[in-house]
């Protein structure tokens, strides 16, 4: 009989001591450590192994005896999935999916899950009651005969109902209620996540099913619980949107099947997640006439090439320090634009309060959306639209000069295919290009000033 051993947890990234420290020496956050038993007096063995097809022998094998081949994915009916997955679901990988309270996250592998009639799947709720799911199940007008529930937090009595229904894909809903009998802490707490997701882990990778953990994330936008989940399982996948706008990303923080640089676009709507397979069309505004301060910028969300509205107001400034304020933009970026503006082309923006949006509810990191910020800025303070049918993209220097952009093609061809008939970039771009295929006119530019010149 072994003796109840403790040891003292640090709740904001999981650092473990064997003593109380008033300081983390991992996060240096204070008062953060709670002691938690970790081991109990009688503790049994869960065995999920249905057949001896699962078991794999331990013993030591050459690198050159393994005969390699593709892993076997399991495709589902959700092309945005697929796409961040890296093709489908890997057989016997493990998914964290985190995201903010009230995103989407239940509705969307609930979703997912009723759509893959073909396989049976599991989901376990610790989180809802049996009657709250069917209740959001209608609401979705979908129907699987092969689609089970369970409601339950014990691990043990987890795998007691999967060693009897055998599902081919697993959704836990959500890791942070699971409790696990081998540790005597409350569901939640750091020793109990890490090993709630490490015997998931062992499941997964002993049987080759696949399983989708989905997490909570704290105040400060991190996924709760040790920093060592996201060590554990094999991709990490983020839930994110503003819940006043009916868009929503799913973006790859880690994959070990496929590219991070992938995401996922979905719309809100009454009947569940919506895949939005050609998001510029939704993202540029439909105008009837052309208006002052706004410019279409061809940025890239990870690989895949977007269209986006960027809205700017340049008015005189009333009070003693002129306002920037800024919504899906850097603030710092827009403030070193503005000052490249003052510095190279002479305009008078210390005596101007600047707003600036991006349309959507987006939230832009690209450097490339610069020339049309500054295309927007330029147009806001003359109070001239910029040319219609026109994009822009490209960064800009302290110089003042526009600098190239990566995947230059990949913009160029989802303006063509939106019908821009032009389209303004670097001219240090120029040996990338193969003007002849194209039926949208490049200008290059290499200066903001021939960008002035050129749009007023």
């Amino acid at each position: 009989m072994s003796k109840v051993r403790t040891a003292f947890f640090c709740q904001n990234c999981g650092y473990e001591s064997v003593k109380w420290l008033g300081q983390c020496p991992s996060c240096s956050q204070w008062n953060t450590f709670v002691e938690e038993v970790i081991q109990k007096e009688d503790t049994k063995v869960i065995n999920w192994k249905v057949d001896k097809e699962y078991e794999r022998p331990n013993r030591t094998v050459a690198l050159a005896d393994i005969a390699s081949s593709e892993e076997r994915r399991l495709i589902t009916e959700d092309p945005e999935l697929n796409r961040v997955l890296g093709g489908g679901i890997v057989e016997g990988s493990i998914v964290l999916v985190a995201g903010e309270p009230g995103i989407g996250k239940s509705t969307l592998f609930l979703q997912n899950g009723l759509a893959m009639k073909r396989e049976t799947v599991l989901y376990i709720s610790g989180e809802e009651s049996e009657q709250q799911i069917k209740m959001r199940a209608e609401r979705l007008n979908l129907r699987n005969e092969n689609f089970y529930l369970l409601t339950e937090t014990s691990t043990q009595l987890i795998f007691q109902e999967i060693k009897k229904l055998r599902p081919r894909l697993v959704i836990v809903d959500s890791v942070q209620t699971l409790q696990s009998p081998f540790i005597d802490s409350s569901a939640g707490s750091v020793s109990q996540i890490r090993e709630t997701a490490a015997e998931f882990q062992r499941f997964a990778k002993d049987t080759n099913t696949p399983v989708f953990l989905i997490g909570h994330i704290t105040k400060d936008g991190t996924i709760a619980g040790p920093k060592i989940l996201e060590h554990m399982v094999d991709t990490v996948l983020q839930f994110e949107g503003d819940r006043h706008y009916a868009y929503r990303i799913l973006r790859t923080l880690k994959n070990r099947f496929g590219s991070t640089s992938e995401l996922g676009i979905y719309e809100m709507t009454d009947r569940g997640m919506r895949g939005v397979t050609n998001p510029s069309e939704i993202l540029i505004t439909q105008k009837e006439e052309q208006l002052a301060g706004i410019a279409i910028a061809a940025t890239m969300e990870g690989v895949r090439p977007l269209l986006i509205e960027v809205q700017a107001l340049v008015t005189q400034s009333v009070y003693g320090t002129p306002q920037r304020t800024v919504t899906g933009f850097d603030l710092r970026r827009l403030q070193l634009l503005l000052a490249v503006l003052e510095k190279r082309g002479g305009f008078h923006f210390g005596v101007k309060d600047v707003f600036l949006n991006i349309a959507g509810g987006f939230k832009v990191e690209d450097p490339s959306i610069d020339l049309a910020v500054l295309s927007a800025l330029l147009s806001s303070y003359e109070d001239v639209p910029v040319r219609p049918h026109t994009c822009f993209a490209g960064e800009v220097g302290l110089s003042g000069e526009i600098r190239a952009v990566n995947r230059i093609e990949h913009r160029i061809a989802e303006a063509e295919k939106l019908g821009f008939e032009k389209i303004i970039v670097s001219k240090y771009n120029q040996k990338r290009l193969n003007k002849q295929k194209l039926n949208i006119e490049v200008i290059t530019m290499g200066r903001v000033d021939e960008l002035y010149r050129y749009l007023f």
